[in-house]
């Protein structure tokens, strides 16, 4: 089955309507299409994954780097795939509108917008700002058919900013701005999820688990919890394995062979 880019955006919007799902992020092509062969609805990129993988720091590649990797990914794989846009590569709201009708064009399903400015002391746009940021984003998106999904993202908690009061103000000025879902990266406890989830309220919020967590999917769920992604977290795992087999070849010692892959399977996974 070859679906559409208008099939997978149907899906993905469908997807968000009730019930909880998780959104894994694969960092190449590879991972992706494991990610598929294992039964997953959609997938989401992952800006550090991917980052890594071309050997640079989160936040380090060109717009014009993340949007090739967006086109190929969306090509390799039957699934919806959500963007990691970071920050839209621009800071001025019309730059965005450009910004964003170009990931539109690469056949994404959804995309993110982050109020991260990049700058370490300030690094979170004034509100007024950011919602005129979400504001040229939905205004992009519904200029070319409104069926993207528009992820508006609060940074507070990963940016050194954690202040539910202000995240929550964010995501509620983002809902009215035209955000689809929203999104506050680093929230952890229950009553965070949950206050959250109510004052966007009907619309879906992505949490973030990208570690070990006490929560089961059943569990976030119930709080109200619509989609789960997991960030640079399954790269990292992938780093992990990579580190704990190179880091013997030093002493001579190749055990760190002993939970790798087969490559027959491998092989057969991309025939």
């Amino acid at each position: 089955m070859t679906r559409t880019v208008a099939e997978k955006r149907a899906l993905f919007r469908q997807l968000h309507a009730e019930g909880c799902f998780v959104l894994p992020n694969p960092w190449d092509l590879g991972s992706a299409r494991f990610l598929q062969s294992l039964g997953f609805q959609a997938l989401a990129t992952t800006s550090s994954g991917f980052a890594w993988s071309r050997g640079h720091a989160d936040g380090a590649l060109s717009r014009a780097e993340i949007l090739s990797h967006l086109r190929e990914l969306v090509a390799a794989t039957e699934l919806p795939v959500n963007a990691d846009f970071e920050s839209g590569f621009a800071a001025d709201p019309q730059a965005v509108v450009q910004s964003v009708r170009m990931a539109i064009d690469t056949g994404v399903a959804g995309l993110s917008i982050e109020d991260s400015t990049g700058d370490a002391d300030h690094p979170l746009y004034e509100i007024d700002v950011a919602v005129a940021r979400l504001r040229a984003a939905r205004a992009a998106i519904d200029q070319e058919g409104g069926e993207t999904l528009l992820v508006g993202r609060a940074e507070n908690f990963f940016q050194g900013r954690p202040d539910l009061e202000d995240t929550i103000a964010r995501l509620k000025a983002y809902s009215e701005a035209g955000a689809d879902c929203l999104y506050a990266p680093g929230i952890r406890t229950r009553e965070q999820i949950a206050a959250v989830v109510a004052a966007v309220a009907p619309k879906p919020v992505n949490l973030l688990i990208g570690s070990t967590s006490e929560f089961t999917l059943q569990e976030v769920a119930a709080l109200g919890v619509r989609r789960v992604s997991v960030g640079g977290a399954l790269a990292r795992a992938a780093w992990g394995g990579f580190m704990r087999a190179a880091r013997p070849l030093l002493e001579g010692r190749f055990d760190g062979f002993a939970d790798a892959a087969s490559g027959q399977e491998l092989n057969g996974l991309f025939r």
